[in-house]
């Protein structure tokens, strides 16, 4: 019976089934193109038909390169066409080039089997020319070693059994009805560019997605201890999959670990594990792990590579994303750091899911924001749809965290270092100068989480703005009454003014001794000014429960 399926936008792409010999990939390609109602090649046949010799001997008259040359054509032509299932040979996937070409026209598959398995069904098989050369055991447990790394490289993993050729091609089948590609947003730079790619099990694929942008396989995993117990087995399970060395060094979770003497300890395990240029630095966690791991990478060795795999809402919107790293000084938050772009950043969003719901909430500020500098139509869209969001809808998330992401991935790319003076990538905080100065007063990290500090700042900068007759009055109720209805705080109840005042003077988006601010002339209209009298942001702490 044909199987009728659209599988995602798969619908118009070959699908390649990539193992060892004898795992099945003629058996179960010639059923998996009939279920898709498309046809079926073995390469090595088509190699075969081509040649007028069987592969046995193509590989005794010209050797295994010749081969190899003839195979990359052969899967080109195939791949080519029109949608088809293919089988190539054991070998044709170790090449980066076919891997590539495979890549870009297909989705491919592992069917990965035990050696044992294997044994069994390739025993006493002629025309197996690898295996001619000794003992088919120890070929095989060879070859399971050498390629076992570059297979996980494949868009998908499917386990082989004993079970029939049916039972392993309806599990393919359904692996590729639950495929979802994830969405890849490019962050497009001066010097640089990389892909913050968006989706649900991405972390169970992270070795798979690292290997491509790094030079050598080899990094350092710097997360902390709430999600070492959540997520690092997961992604250390990943890394060993494709044969990646990796170590990991856990610190405390918490603001407080954004600290000059955490950075150093952190530098110095670094160099003890003799970290060289080409060791990557993984920030697993939230913003403060990544702030404090990107710093790490941007100060070993004057610049290691480092990845981004954010756990939190707040963190996979904003902070993983342009380069900004940095620790906390006594006089404020993240006055020393750098600049230092990741080399990807990997947004499971299915992580989010452990979130707790005010950790959920705290993150929904920032997607909030982008609407509120620039895109009128998605603020009116996060009122519409941000209960379902925060209440777990999968797709209303992964479609949030996506429009945030390319927001900012194009603020970033017009204005990388924040040196414009006016309306670049300094609009991105907007309401952050009032968040700053309320998480210095409580303290970092002691109560108030900075995506709930964030929202109490997009209420005031929005009635700061109402009240110099920039915006319509009615944005200032709408805004807060949105945030709330998400519960989210938007009052600075009893904080005293002049302190609130005193923090903002220190903050560093300080010039020329004058308040700088991101203000609106209404919902999607942000813009940055200096020219705010002091009188005018008191009179908006005061109108918004300050003593």
């Amino acid at each position: 019976m044909r199987f009728n399926s659209d599988i995602d936008g798969l619908s118009a792409r070959s699908v390649v089934l990539v193992g060892l010999m004898g795992a099945g990939k003629t058996a179960i390609g010639k059923r998996l193109a009939e279920k898709l109602g498309i046809p079926f090649y073995d390469a090595d046949q088509e190699i075969e038909r081509a040649a007028g010799a069987s592969v046995a001997e193509i590989f005794a008259r010209h050797g295994e390169a010749h081969f190899r040359a003839g195979e990359k054509r052969v899967i080109a032509r195939l791949l080519a066409g029109g949608r088809i299932v293919l089988a190539p040979g054991g070998g044709a996937f170790m090449d980066p080039e076919t891997r590539a070409l495979i890549k870009a026209r297909a989705v491919s598959v592992w069917l990965r089997c035990d050696v044992d398995i294997l044994l069994r069904r390739v025993q006493g098989r002629a025309h197996r020319p690898l295996l001619n050369t000794g003992d088919p055991a120890v070929i095989l447990r060879r070859l399971a070693d050498e390629r076992g790394p570059v297979y996980a490289l494949a868009d998908m993993i499917v386990d082989g059994s004993e079970d029939p050729p049916q039972v392993t091609t309806n599990t393919v089948l359904k692996t590729l009805e639950a495929y979802r590609a994830p969405r890849r947003v490019p962050v497009v730079l001066s010097r640089t560019e990389y892909d913050v790619v968006i989706g649900d099990g991405l972390l169970a694929r992270a070795g798979a997605m690292m290997m491509p942008v790094l030079a050598q396989p080899r990094c350092v995993i710097i997360t902390d201890e709430t999600v070492a117990g959540l997520h690092l087995a997961t992604l250390q399970a990943s890394l060993s999959l494709v044969g990646m060395a990796h170590e990991a060094m856990v610190v405390p979770a918490g603001e407080a670990s954004k600290s000059v003497a955490m950075w150093q300890e952190l530098v110095t395990g670094l160099l003890a594990r003799r970290a060289d240029r080409q060791t990557c630095v993984v920030a697993l966690g939230g913003g403060v792990i990544g702030d404090l791991a990107g710093f790490v990478a941007a100060a070993t060795l004057r610049g290691l590579p480092f990845i981004q795999i954010p756990t939190t809402l707040l963190a996979q919107v904003d902070s993983s994303v342009g380069g900004k790293t940095g620790i906390n000084a006594p006089q404020g938050k993240n006055l020393i750091g750098a600049f230092h772009q990741p080399k990807l950043v990997l947004a499971d969003t299915g992580v989010l899911a452990s979130l707790p719901m005010r950790e959920r909430r705290a993150g929904y500020a920032e997607i909030v924001k982008a609407g509120l500098i620039g895109d009128a139509a998605f603020y009116e869209w996060c009122e519409a749809n941000g209960a379902a969001l925060l209440a777990g809808d999968a797709g209303l998330m992964a479609a949030a965290v996506e429009h945030a992401v390319r927001f900012k991935a194009q603020v970033v790319g017009d204005d990388e270092f924040e040196t414009k003076a006016d309306n670049g990538r300094a609009l991105l905080n907007l309401g952050h100068t009032f968040a700053h100065a309320l998480e210095a007063l409580v303290g970092y990290g002691q109560g108030l989480l900075h995506g709930e500090a964030v929202a109490t700042g997009l209420v005031l900068a929005t009635h700061l703005s109402a009240g110099l007759g920039l915006c319509p009055q009615e944005d200032t109720s709408r805004v807060a009454a949105h945030l709330a209805a998400m519960g989210l705080p938007i009052r600075v109840e009893g904080m005293p003014a002049d302190a609130l005042l005193a923090a903002m003077k220190g903050d560093k988006k300080m010039r020329a001794g004058r308040l700088h601010f991101v203000l609106t002339r209404g919902i999607g209209q942000a813009f940055t000014s200096s020219d705010v009298p002091e009188d005018a942001v008191r009179a908006t702490l005061l109108a918004n429960g300050a003593a």
